[in-house]
């Protein structure tokens, strides 16, 4: 069904069956719930602070049992977080917060600990990437311009091995 079908659905349907439909999604679809549920209560703090604890979880695990579990730095927590809350429409101070956020813990690992796989510092440059053209699209470089620069800084101080590759990004910013 097209837009344009959907509209003209929509339009032939009265007041009360138009509210019986979207409560009808709501109850059997959870996207729909969710969605809903953040607009009308978005508690755009805690959604923040529990993304970053997942993250976080990611490169430093909380110990269980006495035991300390290994870090499994995946990026994909992270996309999959970003990708939700661009979905959900939250504001884009948030999810740079959330992406830039990703970076600066992963660069606090691999501060900590050596990183052998060459994929981990594809992907942290990816997720770079992804944020500067996020930050820049949404016209709030300045407000994150020290950030990018303190990421760039710490590739550099750590000598990751493309950290050329985020100088190129650098680059045409204005710093």
């Amino acid at each position: 069904m097209s837009k344009r079908d959907l509209k003209k659905y929509l339009a032939e349907l009265n007041k009360v069956q138009l509210e019986e439909q979207i409560l009808e999604l709501y109850e059997k679809f959870v996207p729909v719930k969710t969605f809903y549920d953040f607009v009308f209560n978005p508690k755009e703090e805690i959604i923040l602070k529990e993304a970053k604890l997942r993250i976080s979880n990611e490169y430093f695990p909380i110990k269980k049992l006495g035991r300390r579990s290994k870090p499994k730095m995946r990026r994909s927590v992270a996309q999959k977080l970003i990708k939700h809350f661009i979905t959900l429409g939250v504001d884009p101070f948030i999810i740079t917060d959330v992406m830039l956020y990703n970076i600066e813990i992963a660069q606090t690992y691999s501060s900590e600990n050596a990183i052998k796989q060459e994929l981990f510092y594809k992907s942290m440059f990816n997720s770079f990437e992804q944020a500067v053209d996020f930050i820049i699209s949404n016209g709030i470089y300045a407000d994150f311009k020290t950030r990018i620069g303190s990421i760039f800084q710490e590739t550099v101080d750590q000598k990751w091995i493309n950290q050329y590759e985020f100088e190129r990004i650098i680059s045409r910013l204005e710093f």
